[in-house]
């Protein structure tokens, strides 16, 4: 029997007019990543596109409208503690709405705080030591905005 296909994953993350990247903390109560901050995103639905999941993801955590999609970040694939593996996209994004009052997604998420690239340590808060996959992904973020001028 061949191996399911990895379920597909979008990431946003959302950049401030001052360069810093946007996180949100997961509910204690979630399945996946409990209790540990994040960028915005989620799976792709079936008959979805990675970039309408994106968009979709973003409005339903955030209440932002994605403005313009400024750059792709090299997908990665991981396996959750549910055994499944995923490929995800990731993207930085500028939006529009208030970024200082995002509508986090309620029993969803708990918190959320702009990071700049020096305060990257946070992320690793309720995280095994070798669990450095998000760091890796907005460390990438970071390179890239440095590259656009926009850092």
């Amino acid at each position: 029997m061949a191996a399911p296909e990895p379920l597909r994953v979008a990431g946003a993350l959302v950049v401030h007019d001052d360069g810093r990247i946007f996180f949100q903390k997961r509910s204690p109560a979630r399945k996946l990543f409990p209790d540990t901050w994040d960028i915005v995103g989620g799976h792709v639905e079936p008959g979805e596109s990675v970039e309408e999941a994106l968009r979709r993801e973003t409005t339903e955590e955030t209440g932002w409208q994605i403005s313009v999609v400024l750059a792709a970040l090299e997908p990665c694939s991981w396996t959750g503690d549910d055994g499944l593996a995923r490929v995800e996209s990731d993207f930085l994004v500028r939006v529009d709405g208030d970024l200082e009052r995002p509508r986090l997604e309620q029993g969803k998420h708990t918190e959320f705080r702009w990071l700049a690239e020096h305060e990257l340590d946070l992320l690793q808060e309720n995280r095994a030591p070798d669990d450095t996959m998000l760091r890796r992904i907005v460390e990438q973020g970071f390179a890239a905005l440095r590259l656009l001028g926009l850092s």
